[in-house]
Order: structure tokens, then sequence, then C-alpha cells
């Protein structure tokens, strides 16, 4: 069994994280990560140890890289080709027209939200990913609403597979940043939120409920970890609110594992998600989270024991949610939630459940392959 898993190779956040982790649990020699571009992802597979290829392509038109990737999948006898992302989507619907290989996707995020506020180029790129995915032999929703997306996308349920995200609960963080280290009091509270700084992902929703919060509470930090589109928006959109000296931009940081001890609490306010790696890697680290109700959230909250679950958009909500963690936080009880969270995240929601599922999937799928 030779599985080729596919992406555009310009990851940088959770879908990066996602495809690494899962690498590094599998047989390596079943299997080779393609990437269409250099970049982090190539970078820390290859420091990893992980067998990788790089699809080079200097021409303007994708033939070429089509025929490199066929040359490719037939020399190496390639059985599977696993897709994560709407570019590796795409060219995959191409490739298995004229090579024959079992298709399986991985859904890493609502594939009808993908290009939010994109415009009508957006909307063609969706639509384009949509009709591709729908050929895939198989499809793994990293949640449970996921699935439901995909079947409203119109996708054949008997092709879908619902396969929880998880991260290695084994892995020591090598450093912990204080908030001295940032200029920070000692008796600050620390908002974190880990996240692209795109329109899917709520920023302006959190600064509202922020700025609610710094009007009761002035000690409060907004830590930013992402680059994006709408990084000069939101700048602006931080000094409207007057929370401009407390809303700290910190860009792409490859040291994102250090951040969360510095943090009281971990703020996710996206309009989708698929299961979020940050919230994970935040209950590794103890500290507590509140999130929107996006994706597989909800089989991670269960309740307010193990942390906050608030409708999407709601500032007031968010607001509150803010508000409680200050208080436990000033009655000592904050930590206890952050112990809760990591004790329910380290049983279910392993890498190694998560790999050995989507391994059952090869598998299953292995007597088409003429194996």
């Amino acid at each position: 069994m030779k599985i080729l898993h596919l992406n555009a190779g310009n990851e940088t956040g959770g879908g990066m994280h996602h495809i690494l982790a899962l690498l590094q649990q599998l047989d390596r020699k079943q299997f080779v990560l393609g990437v269409l571009e250099k970049g982090e992802l190539m970078e820390r597979a290859e420091a990893a140890g992980i067998q990788t290829v790089h699809f080079a392509n200097n021409m303007k038109m994708s033939v070429p890289l089509i025929s490199k990737i066929r040359n490719y999948i037939k020399q190496e006898k390639i059985n599977f080709v696993h897709t994560h992302g709407p570019r590796a989507n795409v060219y995959a619907n191409i490739l298995r027209r004229i090579v024959p290989f079992q298709w399986i996707v991985t859904i890493h995020s609502n594939p009808l939200l993908d290009f939010m506020g994109k415009g009508m180029y957006g909307n063609f790129l969706c639509k384009l990913n949509v009709g591709a995915i729908k050929h895939a032999d198989k499809l793994i929703a990293i949640s449970e609403p996921f699935r439901t997306c995909l079947q409203d996308a119109g996708v054949s349920d008997g092709k879908i597979i619902t396969a929880l995200n998880g991260i290695d609960f084994h892995k020591n963080t090598e450093k912990a940043y204080t908030k001295a280290e940032f200029g920070f009091a000692e008796g600050d509270f620390v908002f974190l939120m880990v996240a692209r700084l795109e329109r899917v992902k709520g920023h302006p929703v959190a600064f509202e409920a922020f700025a609610k919060l710094m009007t009761k509470q002035p000690n409060c930090q907004l830590v930013l970890l992402g680059e994006g589109s709408l990084k000069e928006e939101l700048q602006r959109l931080a000094v409207q609110l007057g929370i401009g000296d407390h809303v700290h931009f910190m860009g792409h940081r490859h040291d994102v594992d250090c951040f969360y001890q510095l943090a009281d609490i971990t703020l996710l306010t996206s309009v989708s998600e698929s299961f979020p790696l940050v919230l994970l890697e935040s209950a590794r680290a103890e500290t507590p989270v509140i999130a929107t109700d996006v994706g597989g959230v909800s089989e991670l909250i269960l309740n307010q024991s193990v942390g906050w679950k608030v409708d999407v958009g709601n500032v007031s909500e968010i607001a509150a949610a803010m508000e409680d963690a200050l208080l436990l936080y000033k009655r000592g009880m904050l930590s206890l939630i952050g112990k809760k969270l990591q004790a329910h995240a380290s049983i279910k929601f392993t890498v190694e459940n998560f790999a050995e599922n989507v391994y059952n999937v090869y598998l299953s799928m292995k007597d088409n392959t003429g194996m």
C-alpha cells in the first residue's frame, strides 16, 4: 500500500499541524508527502524525517504540473492519493481521469465557506472545490457537523467518514513565555487568539467583546498570533474601539506552543471551523478556552466545567464569558477548568486515535486497489 498525501504546501496554521501530526503516526514506508509549493509545511516535514516531494512548476500553465504528478503516481505505483485542501482536491479530480488511484479527501474546513469574503472569485473557487470533492471515493470529516455540511453540498453520505481530530498530548513545550517578557504586569489577564486574520475567524466580534470587558476590567490584554488580509483593518478597529494599547499583533509565529501558558484564556470566535487544533493545543497546556459553537467544538466543551461555548457573532455572550473567566481567575478557580479540559481532551482527542481511524479508512478501501 503506497499513499501520496497531497497539499498546496502553503499551509501555516491548523491544516499544516494536522498533516504533520498525522504523518508522524503512520508507517513512513507507506506514504510520501507531495507539495505544490515550497514553504513551512515542506520545511517542517523534512526536518521531521518525512519523505517529501516538491512538484515544482515554473510555468504559468498547470498542465506540466499535472503531468509531473501523474508520472510520479505511475512510477511509484501509488495506490491512494489523500488530498488536503481545495487546490489539491481540484488537481486530484483532474488526475484521477488520467491515472488510476483511490482518492481520499480530508475536510479541514467548511467547503462552503473556504473562500469567505473573496467575492465572485471566491464563489467560483468554492464551487470548483465542492464540485471536485463530490468525485472522491472517501471523505474524512474531522467533526460531525462537517458531515452535515458535506451532505448539504451534495456529497453522498455513504462516502463520508467522521474521524475526530487529535494531537500529541505527550509533547512537551521547551519554553513557556511569561507575561513580563512581553511587558505585561503579573496581574494582567491575558486572552490569546491563534487565528489567521481573515473574516472567517471573527476577530471584529472578539474586539467588540473585549472592548465591553475593558470598560469594567482595564487590566486585560489581547494577544493575536497570525497574519492575514485584515491586519490593517483590525488595527484601525482596535484604535476606534479604544483598545489599541491592549491589543497586540504578534504576526505569524513558529513558537505558538510557548504562548499558551502565558495566556489565561484562549479565545476563538470563528464563524466556521472543523475541529480547531488551537483548542486542543490550549487543552494540552491546561489553558481554558472560550470558543464559538462551530464544527466539533461542542464535542470538546461539553459544559462550563471545561470551558465556555458561545453563539457565533454574539458579542454580549462572549463578553459575559470573558467576565466569568476573569472572576474565576480572581478567585483562584480558573486553573481547575484548565485541568479538567486537559483531562477530557487527552483521552478522547489523541493523534493516535485519529491516525488509527484514518488508517482504517485505507484498509477498508484496500480491496478496490487490486492489492
